[in-house]
C-alpha cells in the first residue's frame, strides 16, 4: 500500500488571504496552455495570432467556469438545484463538471470565433492539443486536495486518504492525471505537429478522452448523490462520455469517407 502524501492543501496564507494549490494547479495550466499557444501561434496555419492567444484563455476560462458549474448542477445534483437553485453560485462547496465546461468552452469559442471571423473549429482544433495539461494540472490539484479519490482496494497502490474513511482507495486522481494529461497530451501533440484536416484534432479529442474517462471510472467512487446509474456498474461520468466517443468515432468517419470521395473524383 501507497502511503497519501498528506500535503497541505493552502499553499501560502499572508493574513486572512489563503492561496490553495488548487486554485494554482489551475493557473499552472492556464500559463502552460498560453505558452504552448504563444509558440504554436507563429506557425503559418495558425488561425489565430499571438495577442489573440491571451483573449482565446480568457473566452475558455469563462466557459471552463460556467459550464463546468452549470453542468454540475444538471447532470450531478439537479435534484438538490431544483429545490435550491441559489446553490448554483455557492462554488465554495466545489462541484464542477469537465462535459458542462467541454460544452461551455465550445459556446465560449462560438463567439469568439464569430468575433474575429474565424471558423470555431479551427480555434478548437488549434487549443485541443494542450488542453490536456490543465486536465492533469486539475487532477493533480484534486489529489492535494485529497478529493475525488478512488473505490476501495486491496491493490499495492492503494491509499487511505483523509477524507476516503480507514480503507485504502485507488488514487485515481493520479490515474486520471497518467492518462488525461501525460498521454492524452503526447498523443494530441504529436498528431498535430503537422497541419491535419479540419476536425480531425477535435474529433482525436472526443474519443480519446471519452475513452480514457470511461476507463478511469472504474477506479473512481460513483458520485454519492448518484451511485451506479445503470446495469449496476456505469456511472454519469461514464454515461456522459458516451455522447462524446460517439460523436469523435463519428466524425473521423466523416473524414474518411469524404477524403476517399475527393481522391476518387480526382481520379476520375
Amino acid at each position: 500500500m501507497l502511503q497519501y502524501p498528506h500535503i497541505d492543501p493552502i499553499a501560502l496564507s499572508l493574513g486572512p488571504l489563503k492561496i490553495h494549490w488548487y486554485g494554482i494547479m489551475y493557473l499552472v495550466g492556464f500559463a502552460a496552455v498560453w505558452l504552448l499557444g504563444v509558440y504554436r501561434s507563429k506557425k503559418p496555419w495558425s488561425p489565430v495570432k499571438s495577442e489573440q492567444v491571451g483573449d482565446v484563455i480568457f473566452y475558455a476560462a469563462l466557459g471552463v467556469v460556467l459550464g463546468g458549474r452549470i453542468g454540475y448542477m444538471l447532470f450531478y445534483d439537479f435534484s438538490n438545484f431544483i429545490h435550491q437553485p441559489w446553490i448554483i453560485v455557492q462554488v465554495w462547496d466545489g462541484g464542477m463538471s469537465f462535459h458542462g465546461g467541454l460544452i461551455g468552452v465550445i459556446l465560449a469559442m462560438w463567439v469568439y470565433a464569430r468575433r474575429i471571423k474565424v471558423h470555431m473549429i479551427d480555434i478548437l482544433d488549434f487549443f485541443a492539443p494542450m488542453t490536456p495539461i490543465g486536465l492533469g494540472a486539475g487532477r493533480l490539484g484534486n489529489f492535494i486536495n485529497g478529493e475525488l479519490w478512488g473505490r476501495v482496494t486491496d491493490s499495492p497502490i492503494g491509499m487511505v486518504f483523509p477524507t476516503g474513511g480507514p480503507l485504502p482507495r485507488y488514487p485515481s486522481q493520479l490515474i486520471e492525471f497518467c492518462l488525461e494529461g501525460v498521454l492524452f497530451f503526447i498523443i494530441l501533440w504529436a498528431l498535430s505537429i503537422k497541419p491535419k484536416p479540419r476536425y480531425f484534432i477535435s474529433a482525436m479529442f472526443l474519443l480519446c478522452y471519452g475513452c480514457f474517462r470511461f476507463i478511469v471510472e472504474f477506479f473512481r467512487e460513483p458520485d454519492p448523490q448518484l451511485g451506479f446509474i445503470a446495469f449496476g456498474w456505469m456511472t454519469q461520468g461514464q454515461r456522459l462520455c458516451i455522447p462524446m466517443i460517439v460523436i469523435g468515432v463519428g466524425m473521423l468517419i466523416w473524414l474518411w469517407v469524404k477524403r476517399k470521395r475527393v481522391k476518387h473524383e480526382t481520379i476520375s
